[in-house]
């Protein structure tokens, strides 16, 4: 699947201050998008892999940090 339109959508508002929601159905390629073509786009342009976070937030391993309710900022430590 050709993601090009939205990679481009992502690296022109990359920089607006808005946080940025990718939404879709199912297996669409989301995860990808971010998590591979996003990253790489990022590597090359000279961002440190310690400068990006990347969080599967339906990874069991994260579940504690699908509560809207907990206070992770003062614990930052725990999404290590």
């Amino acid at each position: 699947m050709n993601r090009d339109l939205y990679m481009q959508q992502l690296v022109r508002k990359m920089h607006n201050g808005m946080i940025k929601v990718i939404t879709g159905i199912r297996r669409a390629g989301k995860t990808y998008l971010l998590f591979q073509l996003f990253y790489d786009y990022l590597i090359k342009r000279g961002i440190k892999n310690e400068h990006i976070i990347r969080l599967a937030l339906d990874d069991r391993a994260n579940k504690k940090l699908r509560n809207p309710d907990a206070d992770f900022l003062r614990n930052a430590d725990s999404l290590n």
